[in-house]
């Protein structure tokens, strides 16, 4: 088995929010990844004394070692039992009924001799590549699949689609959340290779219309996980330049990609 992880924030002067892990029981057999993108919150007051980076660090962790020690217990009840455990540790100091309580999206996958599970929640991706090259992307669409209009300011998000019905979902406080991700599970032998990455990376396929998604993990395949992040910088500062005082987000995001071959 093959791994390479690489994780850079998109202001050296700000914390990574972005977390990532490999991990791989002592047995020696299976393992798992873990990438999570943590949602910078507007300026001002969010109900935590936390900041982001404090959230993705305790949940990735939590999830890491719950995926790997409880090998028997679905991914959808590791996250759920991650949330928990996060919640307990600061329910006395924060107000986690905020609705910019710190949060992350969430990509999980765990594999076996004979399986490969997968659950993802919100807008990180996971590519899978089956022993012919084939390229699967699993994704949550639920945000890209809203109007704009509930977009519009992180007021309206708040209040109308972010951790709703008929809006989209993030690991926050809630774990109940867990039942809304996207979950599945593949034959061990139909997948040969893995690529987890956080929406800073993915802006090479769906921001910039760089490359499909195959072309993305031919790209990691062959020249590594910085070569795609340091793709991505080159077009964010291109668009930069050539789209002055347009608004299409951050100019830099932390960008995180784990490959697996196993």
């Amino acid at each position: 088995m093959r791994t390479e992880l690489v994780s850079e924030p998109g202001d050296p002067d700000r914390p990574n929010e972005d977390f990532a892990s490999v991990g791989l029981p002592a047995s020696g057999q299976g393992g798992a990844l873990v990438v999570l993108d943590g949602v910078t919150p507007p300026r001002g007051d969010y109900g935590c004394l936390h900041p982001v980076s404090w959230f993705s660090a305790r949940l990735g962790g939590a999830l890491t070692e719950l995926s790997v020690s409880q090998g028997d217990l679905p991914l959808p009840e590791v996250l759920s039992l991650a949330i928990g455990r996060v919640a307990d540790a600061h329910a006395g100091t924060c107000d986690l009924s905020h609705p910019r309580t710190p949060q992350a999206t969430v990509v999980l996958a765990r594999w076996s001799a004979s399986r490969v599970e997968y659950l993802v929640l919100s807008d990180s991706a996971l590519l899978v590549e089956s022993p012919s090259g084939e390229v699967t992307a699993l994704l949550d669409d639920r945000l890209s699949l809203l109007p704009r209009t509930a977009l519009a300011s992180d007021a309206i998000a708040d209040a109308t689609v972010r951790n709703k019905e008929g809006g989209f979902f993030t690991a926050a406080a809630d774990p109940s959340v867990a039942s809304r991700a996207v979950t599945g599970s593949l034959p061990r032998a139909s997948v040969r290779a893995l690529t987890a990455l956080t929406d800073g990376a993915a802006r090479w396929v769906e921001r910039f219309g760089a490359g499909d998604w195959g072309g993305l993990f031919a790209l990691v395949r062959t020249e590594g996980s910085t070569a795609l992040v340091e793709r991505v910088r080159d077009l964010e500062r291109a668009d930069a330049r050539d789209r002055p005082g347009s608004r299409r987000g951050k100019t830099h995001d932390d960008a995180t990609v784990v490959f697996v071959e196993l």
